[in-house]
């Protein structure tokens, strides 16, 4: 077997490799290259985000298969880094802002892109303020002992917290890129510190503690479901959280070398949020105080650390927590704005000609960094009027990421061979198909999974709303656009020197 034909191949590339492909591809540069490795991992670690995934998942995990759900995370962590084995090979081989879009659109025909990258819109656009009304703004409110806020007061926070995202990446996307790079850090401590703390003084025996290791493997749930239909439910602790990756192949047109430090950052992100995110899990789990109280709390790892460590250490734990969330805003406006101006210089949405325009100052989509944060908060509203919104938009944000992984890999199979013609830093090789259908038939299942039990049926509608709203504009707009040459995309032949 040849150096090229192994998986993970690195192959040599030209200083301006970046920008002939986008060239190439029919665009001339207007983003501003300054994000290397690190950022990119930042990106893709911080929109995973580890702390956030845990602490408003662990509860739905115990809820079905007890602490043993933790299990079901380095399942997840394996398939869940198959796919983020094809994201690197097409984010090295098509470097271009809009990901899956581009993806789909140069792979398949544009009209399949369409609606993989609304799908891609809609990821974004619904699950950012679900986070900051439900979770967020409460949590911020109570670091200031706020601890009965006005539904008006929390809905005025979560918009602050909102907006002050847009106006870092309207400043600049370094900007924007350091808030990410911090979060690395605040990711790590903010799960793996106070998890490996908590493993400390239960071993030590800081306070008294019923159970012993042997918890880890404990079953005991509050609903009392089939083994098969709890185990894949409860599986999702690790599905809800370990997605989103892929938007650090939305900033390539901002990145240095992106057919390097896409799929480098990719990839170290999926391994090292899996890896950090099971040490974490496994030292909240044996510090469980009362397995009762805990399963029934709103927020158990709160009951946990509230049980082992002072109030003070707490609220940090709970800061850590919250800036988290708002690095997941940070990274998801300015890769949204990046999918809506890629989308827009084809024509492809509404008013592109305002959306693909590109401040020359900052170099930065500001127009649709604004009207894509007015999308948000409109989100956020609907949110505020409905009680049940916050579970909805959360499920939708699960399931749809799936979706997409789904169709950039059908995708994906359709032109693998060509695609072997572009250079890239990273190959597959000969493992390319055995990963193809690895990840068709897990992500089919975790789409299953998410969409077919009655917990998710309002998020199903979300989807299926989502989908009528894309079909309506390709019908009445779009679909003459194209037939006209007016929008679309060139198809991925001609990424070929």
């Amino acid at each position: 077997m040849s150096a090229e034909e192994s998986a993970g191949t690195v192959a040599a590339t030209v200083p301006d490799e970046a920008e002939q492909i986008v060239a190439r591809a029919g665009y001339r540069p207007e983003l501003r290259r300054s994000l290397r490795f690190f950022s990119m991992f930042a990106i893709a670690f911080s929109i995973i985000s580890i702390t956030t995934g845990i602490f408003l998942n662990y509860g739905f995990g115990l809820t079905y298969w007890g602490p043993a759900s933790i299990w079901t995370w380095p399942i997840v962590g394996v398939g869940n880094m198959m796919i983020a084995l094809v994201v690197a090979e097409l984010g090295t081989r098509i470097p271009l802002a809009g990901y899956a879009y581009q993806w789909s659109s140069r792979l398949v025909n544009p009209t399949y892109g369409w609606f993989v990258g609304f799908a891609g819109l809609l990821y974004m656009s619904v699950g950012g303020g679900a986070i900051m009304l439900g979770v967020a703004s409460p949590l911020l409110l109570s670091e200031f002992n706020v601890t009965k806020p006005s539904a008006r007061l929390v809905l005025a926070v979560a918009l602050i917290l909102m907006v002050l995202p847009v106006i870092i990446n309207i400043i600049s996307i370094q900007v924007a890129a350091r808030v990410n790079n911090v979060a690395v850090f605040t990711e790590i401590i903010g799960t793996v510190v106070f998890g490996v703390l908590l493993l400390v003084l239960w071993g030590v025996k800081a306070k008294p503690s019923p159970y012993g290791a042997n918890i880890l493997f404990n079953t005991t749930s509050v609903l009392h479901n089939p083994t098969i239909y709890a185990f894949a439910l409860a599986g999702l602790l690790g599905a809800f959280t370990l997605v989103g990756f892929e938007l650090a192949a939305d900033m390539s047109e901002d990145a240095v070398n992106p057919v390097r430090s896409v799929p480098r950052g990719v990839l170290w992100a999926v391994a090292g949020s899996a890896v950090l995110g099971m040490i974490a899990l496994i030292g909240f789990t044996v510090a469980i105080p009362d397995l009762k109280a805990v399963e029934s709390s709103s927020l158990p790892l709160l009951t946990i650390a509230g049980y082992w460590l002072p109030s003070w250490l707490v609220k940090v734990f709970v800061a850590f927590v919250i800036f988290s969330m708002f690095a997941i805003l940070v990274v998801g406006a300015g890769a949204q704005a990046r999918l809506a101006y890629s989308l827009s210089r084809d024509n492809m949405l509404p008013f592109s000609g305002w959306l693909r325009r590109v401040n020359l100052r900052t170099q930065t989509p500001i127009v649709a960094l604004l009207v894509f944060a007015v999308v948000d908060i409109a989100v956020t509203w609907y949110g505020y009027l409905q009680a049940s919104a916050f579970a909805t938009l959360v499920g939708a944000t699960a399931i749809i990421p799936y979706i997409i992984y789904f169709l950039i890999t059908a995708g994906y199979a359709y032109k693998r061979r060509t695609l072997d013609s572009i250079p890239g830093a990273f190959s597959l090789g000969r493992w390319a198909w055995p990963v193809i259908i690895f990840v068709l038939l897990y992500s089919a299942l975790i789409i299953v999974v998410l969409s077919v039990p009655g917990p998710f049926h309002a998020a199903d509608k979300v989807v299926g709303y989502g989908a009528g709203v894309a079909a309506v504009w390709y019908l009445a707009v779009l679909v003459w656009r194209l037939r006209r040459g007016t929008a679309g995309v060139k198809p991925v032949e001609d990424l070929i020197d």
